[in-house]
């Protein structure tokens, strides 16, 4: 029996004849792929212009910064406001912003002021989007099956993540304009806004929520709660360092056409192969939930995270790659799952939008601007060995977490 009391294959069944929770994972799974096959276009489309790795990195960075802006204002607007017609509005943004660049594309620009233009929009609607989406899901299931729900939808998600990138690299290397995968990432964009519309009225989401004039205490609420709650500090900051200085991903476009002598084909399996290894990891959690140790548990898959990115940074073999790609992805899953999980449960519901908005600065910052710290890197050492010392750095980075944190490696079961 797992810790919710339901077998794996009972908790599962359970959450998938929840119709809400389901259209809100197809959102959830449409998106993601959208994002992904938009993510693997961009990259090998700005590297294709430029042959610089610095451009890389401005694109994480043109994400990245309006999404750290607004993330606060955009948790603050979770707490007061229906999450799902922000989502509804969201979808409908990223749908645009798609069509738009396979208009930019089709057109045959060589300029990347459009493109960045269009990845700041992205950025600003993911600051309202994120916090929104992670604030909903608890209101969707009950609050036992909250970690397998956490689980079975990050396998859901990672999932996306392997057919995005692959989906995204075939049709690229098969038709040889970005612009064919810009135009299905704009339908996948639709499909999601569609499921979300489809989950209709929610009375827990839609209760009476503050109306008046909104403070700079409300604010910034969050940050202070996430401050006071050391697990829940020491779970995202460990994922913030971690990411940032192991970034490997932003500099595949170089290892697959510079290094390992791939296409984009090449490129869509590269990207992929962190989400095959994070899904595995996922639905075995879904299915078998943690039953303790949940803080060192985490602490050492985040120093094995580190180890795969060293030797992904070390080999020369596609076959080698892929693996340690592999392995690094399901070693990040355990981190999410434990940061996830630790969220939903220890923040109340009227706070939810706002944890949530500093939960996705500190995803945001690890992952856009781990990018553009990547770029810059790769454009001063090499690519080689930046991903090398940024290896090395997230090894060393657990280990001083270990010692700063004790709260987080105490955490023990995380229905607790």
């Amino acid at each position: 029996m797992s810790a919710t009391g339901v077998t794996g294959g009972a908790g599962v069944r359970s959450l998938l004849a929840n119709r809400r929770y389901t259209l809100y994972l197809v959102s959830r799974v449409a998106l993601i792929v959208a994002t992904q096959m938009l993510s693997v276009a961009v990259g090998w489309q700005v590297y294709e212009i430029t042959g610089k790795a610095l451009a890389l990195g401005l694109s994480g960075l043109a994400i990245f910064l309006p999404g750290f802006l607004l993330a606060l204002p955009g948790g603050h607007l979770a707490d007061r406001h229906d999450r799902r017609r922000i989502l509804i509005l969201c979808h409908l943004g990223v749908t645009s912003s798609a069509a738009t660049l396979a208009i930019i594309s089709h057109l045959g620009g060589r300029s990347l002021l459009p493109i960045y233009s269009v990845l700041i929009v992205l950025g600003a609607i993911r600051a309202f989007s994120g916090s929104a989406g992670q604030a909903l899901m608890p209101s969707l299931v009950d609050k036992m099956q909250l970690e397998r729900a956490v689980a079975f939808g990050s396998s859901c998600w990672q999932l996306a993540m392997i057919a995005g990138p692959s989906l995204g690299g075939v049709l690229y290397a098969a038709t040889g304009k970005a612009s064919i995968v810009y135009a299905v990432c704009a339908a996948m964009a639709f499909v999601a806004f569609l499921s979300i519309v489809a989950i209709g009225h929610d009375p827990k989401n839609a209760s009476p929520r503050p109306t008046g004039r909104a403070t700079w205490g409300e604010l910034v609420a969050g940050i202070r709660y996430v401050w006071s709650d050391k697990p829940i500090l020491g779970a995202i900051s460990l994922d913030l360092f971690a990411v940032l200085l192991g970034g490997a991903v932003a500099l595949l476009p170089i290892f697959a056409r510079d290094l390992l002598h791939v296409g984009p084909w090449g490129l869509g399996l590269l990207r992929s192969a962190p989400a095959i290894g994070a899904a595995t990891t996922a639905f075995s959690l879904a299915w078998f939930p943690l039953r303790g140790r949940a803080g060192v548990t985490m602490l050492t898959a985040v120093f094995l995270f580190g180890l795969a990115t060293i030797a992904f940074g070390t080999s020369r073999t596609f076959a080698i790659s892929l693996a340690a790609l592999l392995c690094l992805g399901a070693f990040d899953m355990f981190s999410v799952v434990v940061r996830s999980t630790l969220i939903q449960i220890r923040t109340p519901d009227e706070m939810r939008g706002r944890v949530s908005a500093v939960n996705m600065v500190f995803i945001g910052a690890s992952n856009e601007l781990g990018e553009f710290e990547s770029g810059v890197t790769a454009a001063w050492l090499g690519p080689e060995l930046a991903v090398l010392v940024g290896g090395i750095g997230t090894c060393l980075v657990v280990l001083c977490w270990a010692v700063l944190f004790p709260e987080l490696r105490k955490v023990d079961k995380l229905t607790d």
